[in-house]
């Protein structure tokens, strides 16, 4: 796909289907990497490989070496995006279903909302955005008040799996708006692949520091952990990162963010499906508040051409 060209609607749609699917699969396959893999050194490896792979494979395509500062800023913002963003987001499955995970984060454009109007980025939110914000706190609260009803690696605390989780969010939002200001290289593909690198091995030391090394044995994953690390690497660091990136430039950047509100719907379809995980009338009730507030902040946030 060439973002110089025009591209067909074919191409448009089947980016759109990768990551509205894919990314919304990725909660599910984090939930089954970590039941025999250390959280960390999982997510750390996972974007560490993708992002090397990323990295030369451009290289060889004739992209020009980053320089220093580039990759100061690949790391700033490798470490929000990945090492606060997807390692909270790990970190928090351990505590509470892929689903309800998928819900959290998708409160990500309601932290951009406020924080670009904070820093001046973005425009003060108008009553759409703002009563959007109101409806995703809510949906937030009662997804709090939902007991634990699934299977988690562990249970019993998911007001720490919650919390994680929109820490990471909120990290997520913050280097999100850095990138709209910075840039680790020219092309977002090679950009891309060094900041999976960054990011990727500052989770890959955290998940040493926290001692995720010891005593694991490599023999005791699963191979359904594999299977989902394998897609994890591939299909979701990759495959759907890429495609991502490309359609930043070739739709509307809010368009593009609709992800936002389809991966949770997915999310907790396959969560239900394949994972069994319940859906109770509380989650059904802030997954509908959620995914409504965050329908409002992307498209009431929107400006008339």
């Amino acid at each position: 796909m060439s973002a110089t060209s025009s591209p067909s609607r074919a191409a448009i749609l089947g980016a759109f289907a990768i990551v509205y699917i894919i990314w919304g699969s990725t909660y599910l396959g984090i939930r089954f990497a970590i039941d025999s893999m250390p959280p960390l050194l999982m997510a750390g490896s996972r974007y560490t490989i993708a992002g090397l792979i990323l990295y030369v494979f451009m290289r060889l395509r004739g992209e020009a070496a980053p320089t220093r500062q580039g990759w100061a800023t690949a790391v700033i913002i490798g470490i929000c995006l990945l090492t606060f963003g997807n390692g909270g987001v790990t970190l928090g499955e351990q505590y509470i279903p892929s689903g309800m995970t998928s819900l959290l984060v998708a409160t990500v454009p309601m932290f951009l909302a406020l924080l670009g109007w904070a820093s001046g980025v973005a425009a003060r939110p108008t009553p759409w955005v703002a009563l959007g914000l109101v409806l995703g706190m809510a949906g937030v609260y009662l997804l709090a008040r939902t007991p634990g009803v699934s299977h988690v690696a562990l249970p019993g605390h998911e007001a720490i799996g919650i919390t994680l989780v929109l820490i990471a969010a909120l990290v997520w939002a913050i280097g999100s708006l850095y990138s709209k200001k910075k840039q680790a290289a020219s092309s977002p593909f090679l950009a891309g692949g060094m900041q999976m690198i960054c990011g990727g091995a500052a989770m890959l030391l955290l998940g040493l520091v926290r001692g995720e090394a010891a005593g694991f044995d490599f023999a005791a994953v699963t191979t359904k952990s594999w299977l989902a690390y394998a897609y994890l690497v591939t299909f979701g660091s990759i495959v759907a990162f890429s495609a991502y990136i490309w359609l930043l430039r070739v739709v509307e950047p809010a368009l593009a963010g609709t992800y936002a509100f389809v991966n949770p719907v997915v999310a907790v379809l396959l969560g239900w499906a394949f994972a069994g995980e319940q859906l109770t009338v509380g989650m059904l009730g802030g997954a509908a508040l959620i995914v409504a507030a965050v329908v409002l902040v992307v498209l009431g946030g929107r400006k008339k051409a």
